[in-house]
């Protein structure tokens, strides 16, 4: 079970409930994945709205890793998420809420 004070939100992947968490380490692998030079800069990406489906698999992929789950982002782009693009947007809206508050997401 999810504990949001922790920073961690729950999610249906492949039929599965899972944990997403953005930890530390899954915030050092979005930095070097989104080639942003630390915590303002992955911030402002996040921020300016323009998202693509790389920048969703790369952030669902480090939270899921965060929680625990052992996937990578390749069998992540195949998977099943409930609601389809609009759940993964949700999904992703939700961890960064859960991550660094309101105004981020």
């Amino acid at each position: 079970m999810a504990n949001i004070h922790r920073g961690e939100i729950e999610a249906v992947i492949n039929g599965q409930k899972l944990v997403l968490c953005l930890t530390l380490g899954a915030l050092a692998e979005l930095e070097a994945r989104l080639e942003a030079d630390d915590l303002v800069a992955l911030g402002e990406k996040f921020a300016s709205g323009q998202v693509s489906a790389r920048h969703l698999i790369a952030i669902l992929g480090a939270g899921l890793r965060g929680g625990g789950a052992k996937i990578s982002d390749e069998e992540l782009a195949t998977a099943s998420i409930e609601g389809g693009l609009k759940g993964a947007a949700e999904i992703v809206s939700q961890l960064l809420k859960a991550t660094f508050g309101e105004a981020s997401a």
